[in-house]
């Protein structure tokens, strides 16, 4: 019998590899600098972009960042995701800023208490709620976590997507219902806010673990 998690992680490969050669950089890119606009980084620490796909954040983010500071981990598991986020880093300037690893997202590869900045845009409802549960052990006391979520009102996944969709984790529809799922899973000062791209809501939420 073929082991499920395994199964599902190999889907999502087939899936975002496919999709890799025509993804909507423009899109990805609004609803990361949102949620690093919520973030409000520091210039510096240990910093992770988790399921990364073409490295929205991790670009973005290392632009911000002290040239001196380490690189930011970028993991996903599409190698042509991956290599997709290379080539943006390349352009962009910051090619040296960011280590791109292809893996898996849950359980991150990282030591325990080892990360200051977790980010996850455009990808915690196909990871699911132990995403968060695994994150807040990677990061150190005090550490800070930033995710997006599609409103619920105005989410159709299609195709292999919809099957795709975690099943532990009921979308959000407001800001505070956002928090919630950040607080029930443990974190502490939650925010949130909304992004509206076209027919589209996204809900970018902001936390820390406890200090």
């Amino acid at each position: 019998m073929r082991d499920e998690p395994q199964d599902q992680a190999s889907r999502i490969t087939r899936a975002f590899d496919e999709l890799a050669h025509d993804y909507d950089h423009a899109h990805h890119d609004a609803i990361a600098n949102a949620l690093l606009d919520l973030v409000r980084p520091t210039p510096s620490g240990a910093a992770a972009d988790v399921a990364c796909g073409s490295g929205a954040v991790a670009v973005a983010l290392a632009a911000m960042r002290d040239p001196d500071a380490s690189p930011i981990l970028a993991v996903d598991l599409s190698p042509a995701m991956i290599e997709s986020g290379r080539v943006r880093a390349e352009q962009a300037g910051v090619a040296d800023r960011i280590e791109w690893r292809v893996g898996q997202a849950v359980p991150l590869q990282v030591p325990d208490a080892s990360l200051d900045l977790v980010c996850c845009a455009s990808s915690l409802h196909f990871l699911g709620a132990t995403a968060l549960a695994d994150w807040r052990r990677a990061l150190r006391p005090g550490g800070q976590v930033g995710f997006t979520l599609p409103a619920a009102s105005a989410f159709r996944a299609g195709g292999v997507f919809a099957e795709l969709v975690a099943t532990d984790l009921p979308l959000p529809d407001s800001a505070d219902g956002a928090c919630r799922i950040a607080t029930d899973a443990g974190y502490v000062a939650a925010r949130a806010g909304t992004l509206s791209l076209g027919s589209r809501t996204f809900i970018l939420v902001t936390a820390h673990t406890r200090s």
